[in-house]
């Protein structure tokens, strides 16, 4: 069994997954920026933690999952209230006069348990890994061996935390770069948040909300 395979396949996949902007790689760069690279580090932990139990339970629970209806639509709405108040928080910070962190993203919780209650509840990996576990498992790459599960997803960790890394030392350096003007990058940060969150309502009044990405990406 080439467990070194497995490791790298969920490495891989994880980190490109990572790259496009989402609200967590996002919520991570404006913490670093806000709040130094430590605390977008924790941030990061925590975000890797919830979507390796996601994964995990993509391997083994994938019938129940689909019959969790009402918690997968709760969470799509849910989805839709996080990334509107953290568009309108960002908003908020960047009109103020003087520079201050994100009141969703300064919350006086550890960094650790908010990265993992916002990757929680954020439903969109789950159709993600829902789909490329079983494009993995139809092409033999992946065998339903718990041995392998384990290397699959720390390689899934460790792909996420790198692409992380990418937003966060990219908005450090960004942030370096424009020096005294972060109010723009704040707007700009606000306004990926309001089109993430505006997208996601779009795919829940089309009917493309979680529950019917993942019917779509396991039967291909």
């Amino acid at each position: 069994m080439n467990f070194a395979r497995v490791f790298f396949v969920g490495l891989l996949v994880s980190f490109l997954g990572s790259l496009p902007l989402g609200t967590l790689n996002i919520a991570a760069m404006q913490i670093a920026i806000g709040q130094g690279i430590r605390a977008a580090m924790l941030f990061s932990l925590g975000s890797l933690l919830a979507e390796m139990i996601y994964v995990r339970l993509s391997l083994v629970a994938m019938d129940w999952v689909l019959k969790q209806k009402l918690l997968l639509r709760i969470l799509d709405w849910l989805t839709v209230l996080i990334v509107s108040a953290l568009a309108l928080s960002s908003f908020y910070t960047a009109s103020q006069a003087e520079p201050a962190p994100n009141p969703v993203l300064g919350v006086s919780l550890p960094k650790v348990m908010l990265g993992f209650m916002m990757s929680a509840l954020n439903p969109v990996q789950i159709p993600f890994w829902f789909g490329w576990s079983a494009v993995l498992f139809s092409r033999k790459v992946l065998m339903p061996d718990p041995s392998q599960y384990y290397f699959y997803i720390l390689g899934i960790g460790c792909g996420t935390f790198l692409g992380n890394c990418v937003f966060i030392f990219g908005g450090q350096y960004v942030a370096y770069r424009i020096e005294n003007n972060q109010q723009t990058l704040n707007w700009v940060i606000g306004g990926v948040f309001a089109f993430t969150a505006l997208l996601q309502l779009y795919r829940i009044l089309r009917k493309k909300d979680t529950l019917q990405q993942i019917h779509e990406k396991t039967n291909r």
